[in-house]
């Protein structure tokens, strides 16, 4: 029998809990299964370059463009899908999203950022980022780290390959994939949605050079 002052007690631990739940980060709720980050690594940069010193490095070419898909419905998921072309059961892009990727590609045009390839991961969220944004994109289950159930640690090997292996100079590699697969290659901080990662390859290694918001592309004229 609990008396009165272990009651208060036990709800006062309830209702704290509670609140710390519901108040804590949105990446904190949003990410279920998440693997655990690339041991070792740090996904920011080590000195980031101011905006003109990045779009200048952009437009020599030889980069790797990591994005994350851009602002998703959070209320779906895609648990009962049963390819990567079953869109109907998959978390889908926003109208938000839609538009932070139209946006996205606007800003590439308008910066004269060049691009050679587009990769992107099979699932419908990332490759629609990836059409509306550059108006094209080749499905590559390696930018999603192998098959979405796929409990081999080794599933991010072709990743870590692509964002390795040197690129030509004068263009730039843009892979559209999912925050999941850069948490586990790069380590932390876990990419936003529509954000980012400007990455050196180095050959059997590459570096963070750089994160960008889905609305920061346009303020690194005048940074």
């Amino acid at each position: 029998m609990i008396c009165a002052s272990g009651y208060t007690t036990l709800r006062a631990a309830a209702l704290a809990f509670i609140s710390w739940a519901l108040f804590q980060p949105a990446a904190a709720q949003q990410f279920q299964g998440v693997p655990p980050p690339a041991p070792g690594r740090s996904a920011l940069p080590v000195k980031p370059p101011s905006g003109p010193e990045l779009l200048a490095e952009l437009r020599k070419g030889g980069y790797v463009i990591y994005f994350r898909h851009t602002s998703t419905d959070f209320s779906r998921d895609d648990v009962k899908s049963r390819s990567d072309d079953d869109c109907d059961n998959q978390r889908p892009l926003t109208d938000k999203g839609r538009e932070e990727a139209r946006q996205i590609g606007a800003a590439f045009r308008e910066l004269k950022i060049p691009i050679e390839k587009v990769l992107a991961s099979p699932r419908c969220r990332t490759m629609e980022t990836a059409m509306l944004a550059f108006g094209r994109a080749e499905k590559a289950s390696e930018a999603r780290g192998g098959h979405v159930r796929d409990p081999d640690p080794q599933r991010y090997a072709g990743l870590r390959q692509l964002l390795s292996t040197p690129r030509q100079p004068s263009t730039n590699l843009v892979i559209a994939s999912h925050g999941n697969p850069f948490y586990a290659t790069a380590g932390a901080p876990y990419l936003a949605e529509g954000e980012a990662a400007v990455i050196r390859p180095l050959g059997k290694d590459f570096e963070i050079v750089a994160r960008v918001r889905h609305d920061a592309w346009r303020t690194l004229a005048k940074n």
